[in-house]
């Protein structure tokens, strides 16, 4: 699961970690812009037909962005492919 750790740039020790499975990261027009990528949903979520904005952040705030995902197991990994 995608999981970002947010170094903030004044390092008051508030660093955050933001996760979720349709998660990405893009850096424009002096933001940070976290986008969800979760597809439509017709259960108690309002239906989307396009990305959106999960979290936005001055870019003056941020240091650094890190990608820190937690290892995953080995039964959560795809087989490897076949070689011929």
């Amino acid at each position: 699961m995608p999981r970002y750790l947010i170094i903030h740039a004044e390092r008051r020790g508030d660093d955050t970690v933001i996760e979720d499975p349709n998660l990405t990261v893009e850096f424009t027009d002096g933001w940070v812009l976290f986008i969800d990528h979760s597809p439509p949903s017709t259960g108690d979520r309002v239906l989307f037909g396009e990305p959106r904005v999960a979290l936005a952040i001055p870019a003056v705030q941020v240091l650094r962005v890190e990608r820190v995902d937690e290892p995953q197991e080995p039964q959560d990994q795809e087989p490897a492919p076949a070689k011929e």
